[in-house]
């Protein structure tokens, strides 16, 4: 087989068919942007798709924040840290000087009355709402390149607790399911409007990449009955959705979701990313039971890349590629995003014997 694009490539590995080699992605910290930047190895606004040659570019154009026009308001600032309320009356602590998942602090949403008092009503799809500029060029350059080029965004877990966080969500989920149904079903429903006004202005992607981490370390969230019943409903809309109109869709979750993955097959996702191994998460074992149902990315544990050492990365990757590459349905991918503390050397190392290994 001659060499394929990424478009081809991808698209091929969504399906389990027969490709040249392995596809390529990955996630960075901006810390590690800032780092290999300043160290001369990325060149002053140079993207990594262009720089490593990666096989996808994803891009996030929808804001689901409830109100549009509020102002993030200030409440404390120290030299470390910054603690706002946003437009879902989220009171969220966020560190300045390196990334980091916001502490949640307090939020206005805490019940079904408060979502119906303060959200709901504002999430209509408002068309300030899409960043059409951005989808545009980023699906234009993306062609240009040979990348498949996905939407990315938030599917409806992820939508939910930026706006009353996990606890309550859990609670809801437990004490008044019909509110966290109502809620799926808000946001299923407001990403669907969304991505008909953009798509029939902008022209379709290749694909959809969810966001959606429903797990922790060692168990996810909720039950699968609980999935079943109360997130799967959204996921089987919007990827129904997805698939009516020929797009595959990938799935994103960090955590332990291994419980949960039979419900997240029912409701048709094509691949599943992250596969995060320090949370229990096992590719090998998941690659043995659905490798000919499903296609994966990652899996391939970072731990091993803040070591620098080579001899550690051959044997994560000796290990796991001949083994997941057998069905055509392998991304090679870190399973989580590479920090700084990895060093350039390092990584590109570790894409090159990933590579090496990943041929047909």
């Amino acid at each position: 087989m001659g060499q394929l694009t990424g478009v081809e490539r991808i698209a091929n590995i969504l399906k389990r068919k027969p490709v040249d080699r392995i596809g390529v992605f990955e996630h960075f910290w901006n810390d590690t942007y800032r780092a290999w930047q300043e160290g001369g190895f990325i060149k002053p606004g140079e993207s990594f798709e262009d720089h490593f040659g990666y096989d996808l570019q994803l891009f996030w154009p929808f804001n689901l924040v409830a109100d549009l026009d509020f102002v993030p308001q200030t409440i404390e600032e120290t030299e470390e840290t910054i603690l706002q309320r946003d437009g879902n009356g989220a009171l969220l602590r966020r560190h300045k000087l390196h990334d980091s998942t916001p502490e949640h602090v307090d939020f206005l949403v805490k019940d079904r009355a408060g979502w119906e008092e303060h959200i709901k009503p504002r999430l209509t799809p408002d068309r300030r709402r899409i960043n059409f500029e951005g989808y545009r060029q980023a699906r234009q350059q993306a062609a240009e390149k040979g990348r498949f080029f996905c939407w990315s965004g938030v599917n409806v877990f992820e939508s939910i607790h930026p706006v009353c966080g996990h606890e309550y969500m859990l609670l809801g989920m437990a004490l008044d399911p019909e509110w966290v149904k109502d809620m799926v079903n808000t946001y299923a429903r407001l990403t669907i409007e969304l991505m008909e006004i953009l798509f029939a202005e902008e022209g379709y992607p290749d694909g959809i990449w969810f966001y959606e981490d429903m797990g922790y370390k060692l168990h996810p969230f909720m039950s699968p009955k609980m999935y079943r019943e109360i997130v799967q409903p959204g996921h089987r809309l919007t990827i129904d959705w997805a698939h009516g109109h020929n797009l595959p869709v990938i799935m994103h979750s960090c955590g332990y979701i291994e419980p949960l993955l039979p419900g997240m097959l029912e409701a048709g996702i094509d691949c599943l990313q992250v596969i995060e191994v320090k949370a229990g998460m096992d590719l090998l074992k998941l690659y043995r039971e659905y490798g000919e149902r499903l296609s994966f990315m990652g899996g391939i544990d970072v731990r091993v890349l803040y070591s620098n050492d080579r001899a550690e990365i051959d044997r994560e990757l000796e290990a796991k590629i001949p083994v997941v590459k057998q069905n055509f349905g392998y991304v090679l991918h870190s399973d989580h995003s590479i920090p700084s503390n990895v060093h350039y050397e390092t990584y590109t190392y570790f894409l090159e014997k990933g590579l090496e290994l990943g041929r047909y």
